[in-house]
């Protein structure tokens, strides 16, 4: 498998998020090669997106943590929740619109051993069944941020194409605090996939 070029990564955020259901992200640490099929996803836009991390600003700042969202799409954007977890995003669009893509859940499929130990737990839907999951299977950490996604060891490849048919889309999930913007339809699920963060219900 070959990895996705940059341009996939500078459309409409709401379209890379749909076309990375399928995609393939892999990360190469001196602990082992993991990788996982993507089958969750959330987008997040910008300035005027009362959910995303960028939301209200025009410009970078230096030091803040939004600095690499305003880069050109193709890059990491890797940040702590609840002080100890890292959640890994996929920057979109061209510099300086600072928009990006949370990958919420993967279907573990290459070095699944190392996943185990580095999350402690033994059960295959586990492993990355959430967006501070995955990061912890895979090795992702905030060392990885900015890390371009075309080449090196972090990086996503081309998988297969997922037909609409298989695909849902729902609003985000625990962004409340965003208000009307929490029920934009920005969260793509895979939706027969067992590995989901939450369950993708028909109601």
């Amino acid at each position: 498998m070959t990895a996705l070029p940059q341009n996939f990564y500078l459309a409409d955020t709401a379209a890379v998020a749909r076309k990375l259901l399928g995609q393939v992200l892999v990360h190469e640490s001196a602990g082992g090669r993991a990788a996982g099929i993507i089958v969750e996803t959330e987008a997040y836009k910008g300035r005027t997106d009362a959910a995303c991390h960028s939301a209200g600003l025009d410009a970078p700042r230096p030091g803040h943590r939004t600095e690499v969202m305003f880069r050109a799409g193709g890059c990491a954007y890797v940040y702590l929740i609840y002080g100890m977890y890292c959640c890994f995003n996929v920057v979109t669009r061209p510099a300086g619109v600072a928009e990006a893509v949370l990958i919420r859940a993967l279907e573990p499929t290459e070095g699944l051993d190392v996943m185990r130990t580095r999350r402690r737990v033994e059960g295959e839907r586990q492993l990355c069944s959430g967006p501070g999951k995955l990061c912890q299977a895979l090795g992702i950490t905030r060392a990885e941020n900015g890390f371009d996604l075309t080449s090196g060891p972090l990086r996503i490849l081309r998988g297969k194409a997922v037909p609409d048919s298989k695909v849902a889309v729902t609003p985000r999930i625990n962004v409340d605090y965003a208000g009307a913007d929490a029920l934009l339809p920005y969260r793509f699920v895979v939706k027969d996939s067992r590995f989901l963060s939450r369950a993708f219900s028909q109601r």
